[in-house]
């Protein structure tokens, strides 16, 4: 056994005297653990019982190194990122985008793209409403219990007087009243997304002033999706609502990049006719026409065409698409969901079947990628953990932070440039801010991603010798390890640092020894585990033991770790996600951007 432990300790290949159930793996992303098992007949994967040795405790012993030399991968800065859906210009919540609480939330999550987008993209008309609140006057006397759209249009006034971010404080009536008519909305919302049938929505230019504001003042950059269902008889695209609507973010030198209309293998439910993958992609260099012709946007960044789950006749879509318009978008976007939000359970969110449907995803929409356009760039928009927006209690809970983070771990593994997430603040359950402005398990689980973790990815070496009487269970799907350098931007760690982060959906410990160059390093450990005695259900985080919460609108907590000695066993809880960053390693991948 010192022999065996010396060659896994030294990142040596196994000699042929190590016991067959012995193997070292190496993956860009995902630990895989191998087991014990005896050779069995053709077609029988059952693993067969081996008899434990006396006086040898049942337990699992990992050893893991990192890859330090040269990353596997290297992913956009902006790799996480966020997404609001149209939907709140339905419910109001746009016209609170100025809280100084939400801009404090956006801003921890920067650098990031703001998509605005979803499923009303392709209802959507730009209205070049000037400044309706100033031309309806002040508000009466009493304005808060008497109008709630004077409070609108007073707040609106205040913030037209303030130079740069616009930043707003809104008095706690306010935001009840708010809170009450987004209710009643949330209601018309679902009954629409359930029908599939959906009413025209209006932004206006004072809208979209507030959507720019709010990204500009956090940090993130502006992606909005035009309306593609505008359409001439011959079935091309309307670019006219468009071309006010550039005309006039041209005319506020707004910095936004574009994409043209959602889910495009869905039209036909939507409106009763297609628009075949040819016919967008010619949409596309119309649109792509339009940018050049103004100058503020002759360069600007064309996304899409954002299909949905890849499917036979979604990827005919896309081939179609590409084969026309291909080297036109400066990326190829698609979107997932896990599960209908309907019918989720929170024992869906353990699922390792579950969590590895993406991989099959992502290969069928590199090959088309590649095939017309090699090396493009390819991005995950719109992902969530469940769709018909959400389940309360479920993908808003601490049990969806298992599909987040291993969304995130194997997007980047795989290459994927840049994720969206569904949604920043949104009328469902899948959002990372809630109605009351409070962050939820999945934004703080962003928050420390982003905190720590650097867009250049490292293949990591596992080993595992297991000692279970039924050794074949699973253990190579439940635990999952991903390593990438330390995020240059933290500047409580030096460039060469390495931070791993894991997801244990086993309902026991697991300990795991670092080996070769991370060997006798410094350890800073930072557990994200659920607080208060809803358990997996909680809302409610805690990091090393501390619950999470903001110090006030305007500060985010200090996310401290918990330094762990040289040489320690990490020991990860059952049912945790956590991540620890390896200080000092010097690794050579990780020193230079």
């Amino acid at each position: 056994s010192e022999l065996i432990r010396g060659f896994l300790l030294s990142g040596m290949p196994c000699p042929s005297s190590c016991p067959p159930g012995l193997l070292v793996l190496m993956a860009p992303g995902l630990a895989l653990m191998a087991t014990f098992s005896l050779p069995s007949q053709a077609g029988d994967r059952r693993a067969l019982p081996v008899e434990k040795p006396p006086g040898v405790k049942g337990r699992t012993l990992i050893l893991l190194d990192v890859n330090t030399k040269s990353p596997v991968r290297i992913i956009s800065e902006n790799f996480l990122s966020l997404q609001l859906d149209p939907s709140i210009i339905h419910d109001g919540w746009l016209d609170f985008l100025s809280s100084r609480r939400l801009v404090t939330l956006a801003r921890g999550l920067a650098p990031a793209f703001l998509r605005f987008a979803g499923k009303r993209t392709d209802f959507l008309q730009f209205h070049n409403v000037k400044n309706p609140a100033k031309s309806r006057g002040g508000p009466g006397p009493d304005y808060y219990l008497k109008n709630y759209e004077d409070d609108i249009v007073r707040s609106d006034i205040a913030l037209d007087k303030q130079k740069g971010c616009k930043i707003a404080q809104h008095p706690d009536i306010m935001l009840e009243l708010q809170r009450e008519k987004a209710a009643q909305m949330h209601l018309v919302l679902l009954k629409e997304q359930f029908s599939n049938t959906y009413s025209n929505l209006t932004l206006t230019a004072r809208s979209l002033d507030k959507l720019y504001n709010f990204a500009d003042c956090s940090g993130l950059h502006l992606i909005f999706a035009l309306n593609a269902l505008r359409r001439n008889p011959n079935n091309s695209w309307n670019s006219s609502n468009a071309l006010s609507l550039l005309k006039y973010s041209a005319s506020k030198k707004y910095n936004i990049s574009w994409e043209l209309g959602n889910e495009p293998n869905n039209y036909r439910t939507l409106i009763g006719r297609s628009v075949n993958g040819s016919q967008l992609g010619k949409d596309y260099i119309q649109l792509r026409s339009l940018l050049q012709l103004i100058r503020t946007y002759s360069r600007a960044n064309l996304y899409g065409p954002n299909i949905g789950r890849p499917r036979k006749n979604v990827i005919a879509l896309l081939e179609g698409f590409m084969k026309v318009a291909g080297s036109t978008v400066d990326a190829v976007t698609w979107q997932h969901y896990y599960i209908d939000g309907r019918v989720a359970k929170v024992t869906d969110f353990l699922k390792t079947r579950l969590l590895d449907t993406l991989s099959d995803q992502i290969r069928k929409i590199q090959k088309v990628v590649n095939t017309y356009t090699p090396g493009k760039k390819i991005w995950l928009e719109g992902v969530g953990a469940t769709s018909a927006g959400g389940m309360n209690n479920l993908s808003d809970s601490y049990a969806a932070g298992f599909l987040w983070l291993n969304t995130l771990g194997l997007l980047a593994s795989q290459g994927i440039d840049v994720v969206v997430r569904h949604s920043f603040l949104d009328h469902g359950h899948n959002h990372l801010v809630d109605q009351n402005f409070n962050p939820l398990p999945d934004y703080w689980l962003s928050l420390l991603y982003k905190r720590l973790i650097g867009p250049k990815v490292l293949a990591i070496h596992v080993a595992g010798l297991q000692r279970k009487p039924r050794p074949g269970r699973v253990i190579r799907d439940k635990l999952r390890i991903y390593a990438h350098c330390t995020s240059y931007h933290n500047h409580n760690y030096v460039r060469g640092s390495i931070t791993l982060y894991i997801i244990n959906l086993h309902r026991s410990r697991k300990k795991i020894k670092l080996a070769g160059t991370l060997r006798d390093k410094i350890v800073h450990q930072y557990l994200l585990q659920p607080y208060g005695k809803d358990g997996l259900h909680s809302k409610l985080v805690q990091l090393n033991g501390q619950p999470l919460a903001m110090v006030d609108d305007g500060t985010l907590p200090e996310l401290k770790p918990r330094p762990l000695r040289a040489g320690r066993t990490l020991v990860i809880p059952p049912l945790t996600m956590s991540f620890y960053v390896v200080k000092n390693v010097n690794a050579l991948a990780c020193r230079y951007r």
